[in-house]
């Protein structure tokens, strides 16, 4: 690179995509295209001219006949071949940075694209998979986003063709004004035949779009639940259901499919015709001397040259047609809105009691409190409350949880699902979050998770990478990752739905021993049915019914609640072996790792197994 130059980025990952226009599809589209306004009309006009110019060659041609060949003029012959060399010269220049400029063009259109959406669906948070469904998201991601960056290219070669088309019928009147008729002729005849299909392909495309989005839903429901589905019998259910979609799907894509074809035959027929009929014409008059040989060679390359032309403006409707359908699932996603925040009350000062009255579960500032209950879902949505995700009448300290700034709350309540998403990237960026912690708080909360054979079983250790959704690791790593995760945010308050559902039970009896170790004096509260879990919890509240029906150590229930007895001990022979064996750990010194360690190697058949309630949820 040359001194004083700087090298022209086609699009600057990092700059404010701007604001989108989401009345609509075409607007959408028309709010891209103004984004870049020196791109669009430079593609354009690079277009026009590079078709103007290849028009000019058939006229330079029939000149070199005309004036070198007709009349034996060796200078003319020589003047004209050079000029029509130089005129394909500058336009294969004109080529190259017509193709430069409409794949900026495109490429602007498609990471702005990305950036709104991303940008829109970290502004929705935890409101963005109630609003929409995961299929929908990743369909207008993986498809969509592409299909309004190609719409977009074609905008400049569709402009080239009109006005060449125009050219090339004003020259033609010098020629013959018939031909010229019947070029002209020519544009409305397509409008004609391309125009109620391009009606119809918004249509079919549209619905074609909208299968594809619960498909994919689908797919992903399936993949992520599979082992549930194998333990509780329902696997061909799912199979028959997925089976009957795929082939609404497939019926949908075969009417998309003859609209398709039906626009790309007359975009490869129409050009074809308009030859042939223009060539014959052209013949007859050249056959009655009305046309020289120079003429109807110049005719024939005209309308030769528009062969491209038409099938650009085909095209461009085809990919217009696809690219509205396309931009108005984004303006859907892109007018959906958060939930509201309007809290402007003042934090408590220190830690403070949150009061749940629709479940009425009380929780103490600085203990271990543990949510037990028939229904995971029950739990699970006391958390959401507490977590204020969703209508909640919760109270913090006194002060309605609502009426305090959401960022505020989440500064200091973290909810850690365990189903919490994992980005790819390396082991210790998925566990640091948002923070840099240290190496020694890193090693804290990877023995309170019992996950140090997780970095020891990787081959760079926490530098290692790790797969988007931490497909690479197993589901008892990936629930063990989460918590490390969670423990190394080390919230104010810490709101744990089921952090031990996947693992095997000397897994968790180690975990809960040191989840209350690491966070002692501060709060915490977990969602379980283990009795491994619970018998460390400093508080248990049993939920009938979504609400508190019994609270107290966990020893006492066992001796005092019926219900709370037949939930939790499933198998105490098993817990009492676990203790046994974590008590073990401890007299050797492992500190819980090797035997986690151990643990792992049966975890496949530990997670093949796990807790189904957990999973389900």
């Amino acid at each position: 690179m040359r001194a004083g130059r700087t090298r022209r980025e086609p699009v600057d990952a990092y700059a404010d995509p701007g604001t989108p226009d989401c009345r609509g599809g075409w607007w959408y589209l028309w709010w891209l295209i103004r984004r870049q306004p020196g791109r669009a009309p430079a593609g354009a006009a690079l277009s026009s001219v590079w078709m103007v110019l290849m028009a000019v060659a058939p006229y330079l041609l029939s000149r070199a006949v005309d004036d070198g060949l007709e009349g034996g003029d060796t200078a003319a012959l020589v003047l004209w071949t050079a000029a029509l060399f130089a005129v394909g010269a500058l336009n294969a220049w004109v080529s190259v940075m017509r193709h430069r400029t409409m794949t900026r063009l495109r490429m602007d259109a498609n990471f702005r694209t990305v950036k709104v959406v991303v940008r829109h669906a970290v502004r929705l948070g935890a409101a963005l998979p109630r609003r929409i469904g995961a299929g929908e998201v990743v369909t207008i991601g993986v498809g969509d986003v592409q299909t309004i960056a190609m719409s977009l290219t074609m905008i400049g070669p569709g402009i080239g063709s009109v006005v060449v088309y125009v050219v090339v019928a004003g020259v033609l009147v010098s020629v013959s004004p018939l031909l010229a008729v019947v070029v002209l002729l020519g544009m409305p005849v397509i409008a004609v035949l391309v125009g109620p299909l391009m009606g119809r392909l918004q249509g079919v495309e549209g619905e074609y779009r909208e299968r594809q989005g619960v498909l994919t839903a689908r797919v992903g429901d399936l993949a992520g639940g599979l082992r549930v589905l194998n333990g509780l019998g329902g696997k061909s259910l799912f199979a028959d259901a997925f089976r009957r979609d795929s082939r609404r799907l497939r019926d949908q894509g075969y009417r998309v499919g003859s609209v398709t074809s039906w626009m790309q035959a007359l975009g490869m027929g129409l050009p074809t015709v308009f030859l042939a009929v223009v060539t014959w014409l052209a013949a007859r008059l050249a056959a009655q001397g009305e046309l020289t040989v120079g003429e109807l060679v110049s005719v024939y390359g005209y309308v030769a040259v528009l062969v491209g032309p038409v099938a650009f403006l085909v095209d461009m409707g085809y990919h217009l047609s696809r690219g509205v359908v396309a931009a108005r699932r984004v303006v859907r996603l892109l007018r959906l809105e958060p939930d509201p925040d309007t809290g402007t009350a003042d934090a408590p000062a220190g830690p403070a009691e949150l009061y749940d009255p629709a479940s009425g579960v009380r929780v103490v500032p600085g203990v271990l409190t543990a949510l037990a209950g028939a229904r995971p879902a029950d739990t699970a949505a006391v958390i959401d409350r507490l977590g204020r995700y969703g209508a909640t009448d919760v109270t913090w300290g006194g002060v309605r949880l609502d009426a305090v700034g959401a960022a505020r709350v989440r500064e200091r309540i973290l909810v850690a699902d365990n189903e919490a998403d994992l980005f790819a990237g390396s082991l210790r960026e998925l566990v640091g979050g948002r923070g840099t912690p240290s190496p020694a708080e890193v090693d804290r909360a990877l023995r309170a998770a019992a996950a140090e054979d997780i970095v020891r079983g990787l081959p760079d250790g926490l530098d290692s990478a790790v797969a988007a959704q931490g497909r690479s690791l197993s589901g008892g790593q990936r629930q063990r990752v989460r918590l490390v995760r969670a423990l190394l945010a080390d919230p104010e308050v810490l709101l744990a739905v089921e952090p031990t559902s996947a693992l095997d039970a000397h897994t968790e009896a180690a975990i809960a021993r040191r989840l209350r170790e690491a966070r002692a004096g501060r709060t915490t509260v977990v969602t379980s049915a283990s009795p491994l879990l619970l018998d460390h919890a400093d508080r248990v509240l049993y939920l009938v019914d979504g609400k508190v029906a019994a609270s107290g150590r966990h020893r006492v229930l066992l001796e005092t609640e019926p219900g709370y007895r037949a939930l939790v001990a499933r198998d105490a022979v098993g817990a009492e072996d676990s203790e046994g064996a974590e008590g073990t750990e401890e007299t050797a010194g492992t500190e819980g790792a090797e035997g986690a360690e151990g643990a792992e190697g049966a975890e496949g058949a530990d997670t093949e197994g796990a807790d189904t309630e957990g999973a389900v949820r």
